[in-house]
């Protein structure tokens, strides 16, 4: 490709984009806007996951954070585990079950009340 075709083509997709940035805003401003992004999608209320909707992760680190569950995973009996971050998410997939146990012991020293 030409150093003519390359500037004509990046010409084109800037002319795109400022053309499109409206309808981007527009349909941004949708009453579950909150609720929705890149890293986040639409979880109902009252989402309901395992560990009391405590992230997995904190609570080995210690910490009971408590989640929305917009970022949740789910084994193979359907159980939903919530998670704070993406990033606590990606750590967790390295090695659920043994997290899974982890947090269930911790969750039980942690919990207040036990």
């Amino acid at each position: 490709m030409t150093r003519s075709k390359i500037g004509v083509l990046g010409a084109a997709v800037c002319c795109i984009s400022v053309l499109l940035a409206p309808l981007a805003s527009a349909a941004s401003s949708n009453d579950d806007a909150d609720h929705a992004g890149i890293w986040k999608y639409f979880v109902p209320k009252n989402a309901k996951g395992e560990l009391d909707n405590y992230d997995p992760i904190g609570l080995i680190a210690g910490a009971l954070i408590k989640t929305d569950c917009s970022y949740n995973w789910r084994d193979d009996d359907g159980k939903m585990y919530c998670f704070a971050t993406p990033t606590s998410l990606v750590y967790f997939e390295a090695w659920p079950k043994t997290y899974i146990a982890r947090a269930t012991d911790a969750l039980q020293r942690l919990k207040p009340g036990s």
